[in-house]
């Protein structure tokens, strides 16, 4: 059997199914030919075309009606998808009738067919990932209020800092989360517009109509009419796919986080299992971070693919040759990665598994010495700042030496007795005593989300 090759072995992993639909064949065709279908609504509605055109458009705007694989080959041909989509159109409805054909496309041009039809699945993408992105946000805002107090080591350049919070590196990737939103909401307006200029942009075969028909093409489409057509300046799409890298970058650096928590060394934090669930070929013992490769790939790939859409913006005078065609997979491919990388951090979002035990234990692999700052701080206001952080710097060297806890070195040493008594080092020395802001910091970020979803 002849069957066409796909390359879609993957996507169950790196996209989301309903993205995929978005932009595949059917997808991109039908949204071309429901910019076919408003334009002939719009004509009519201004009395350039008669109305009993319409019905017979329409009819033939159905994805469903046309040969992908024909097409694909005409395009190849063509070098565009609206040239051989048109004239696939006009024989459909030629086919019931001759008189309507004549009215199809009047007036428009093939970039106006596609990048309004573009425009048309980045509002359905859009529309999905402020969705799942509002999920996120709402996921992270419980974790980050349930483990608001829950004491972990911080890692600064990978090495043991002071102590943070789950909770406050969980408010951390929820407030990235939420600016993302904002920043989608503000581009919406610039965005979600009509592309209808005609052969140069001018609309100048549709003379004293062109300014009516392009209202009304705007309303039947439910977008905004811009100041005027767009065919060789593509910072709207060029700033919706910046954005849609800041989302990767952002569900890369949870990622990034929650696969260096589930390392063995440092076994704080899991990604929630299941039956086969990264498992290895070859090692039984195996529990990869198969979701947070999926965000770190995505924060990987999308960047050169933004770069591709950057390089593509200064377009030649008013149609451009072969910058524009490097756009028509990019966003696509950007807007399907992502949708993938938030699937997937929904789910490691929702299911995390926490070992406070471990990370209380893993705060104590220095044997107190995270601590020393807050000793030095306290005895600073005492003895002074010089003599304190030298007097500290000893003992960490003395603790460190002979392996012993900072709690036992401090409590043989004179110069610190004589300022702070056993309880008060006691105290120091706890990391539940050290958590400076952090309960502050993840009540702001999560008022920041509640705000923006209210």
């Amino acid at each position: 059997m002849n069957q066409r090759p796909n390359n879609q072995l993957f996507d169950a992993y790196f996209t989301a199914r309903d993205m995929r639909e978005v932009f595949c064949d059917q997808g991109r065709v039908q949204a071309m030919l429901d910019f076919e279908a408003a334009l002939a609504r719009a004509e009519a509605r201004v009395g350039l075309i008669p109305q009993t055109a319409v019905a017979p458009i329409e009819a033939a705007c159905q994805a469903g009606h046309y040969d992908f694989a024909a097409l694909g080959e005409a395009i190849a041909t063509a070098g565009n998808s609206a040239i051989p989509l048109v004239k696939a159109l006009g024989k459909q409805i030629a086919a019931n009738d001759a008189e309507a054909e004549r009215y199809v496309h009047l007036g428009a041009t093939s970039q106006d067919v596609m990048d309004s039809g573009l425009v048309l699945q980045l509002r359905q993408a859009l529309a999905l990932i402020e969705s799942d992105l509002a999920q996120l946000g709402e996921i992270l805002a419980t974790q980050a209020r349930r483990y608001v107090a829950t004491p972990l080591a911080g890692r600064t350049w990978l090495q043991h800092a002071t102590p943070v919070t789950l909770g406050m590196k969980i408010a951390g990737w929820l407030g990235a989360v939420t600016r993302s939103r904002q920043r989608l909401c503000e581009l919406k307006p610039r965005l979600l517009v009509l592309q209808f200029g005609g052969a140069s942009g001018t609309l100048a075969a549709l003379g004293k109509q062109a300014m009516p028909i392009a209202t009304a093409l705007a309303e039947e489409l439910q977008l905004s009419l811009p100041e005027q057509p767009w065919h060789t300046q593509r910072d709207r799409l060029v700033e919706f796919g910046a954005v849609l890298g800041l989302i990767a970058g952002s569900l890369g650096k949870l990622g990034r986080d929650i696969s260096l928590l589930m390392q063995t060394e440092a076994g704080e934090v899991f990604e929630p299992s299941a039956p086969g669930k990264g498992g290895s070929s070859t090692m039984p013992h195996k529990r990869n971070p198969v979701g947070a490769a999926v965000l770190i790939g995505a924060a990987t790939r999308v960047p050169g693919l933004l770069s591709t859409l950057f390089s593509a913006m200064p377009q030649e005078h008013e149609r451009s040759l072969g910058l524009w065609h490097a756009e028509w997979e990019t966003l696509p491919e950007i807007c399907c990665l992502v949708s993938g990388s938030l699937r997937q951090a929904l789910l490691v979002a929702d299911g995390l598994e926490v070992d406070a035990e471990r990370m209380a234990r893993n705060l104590d692999l220095t044997q107190g010495l995270v601590l020393a700052e807050a000793v030095s701080i306290v005895l600073a206001q005492r003895v002074g700042r010089e003599t304190a952080h030298h007097l500290l710097e000893q003992c960490c060297k003395r603790a460190v030496a002979e392996q012993r806890h900072l709690r036992a070195v401090l409590g043989d040493e004179s110069q610190v007795t004589a300022q702070l008594s056993d309880a008060e080092l006691d105290q120091l020395l706890d990391p539940a005593h050290y958590l400076g802001q952090a309960h502050t910091w993840v009540e702001r970020a999560v008022a920041e989300h509640i705000a923006l979803t209210a």
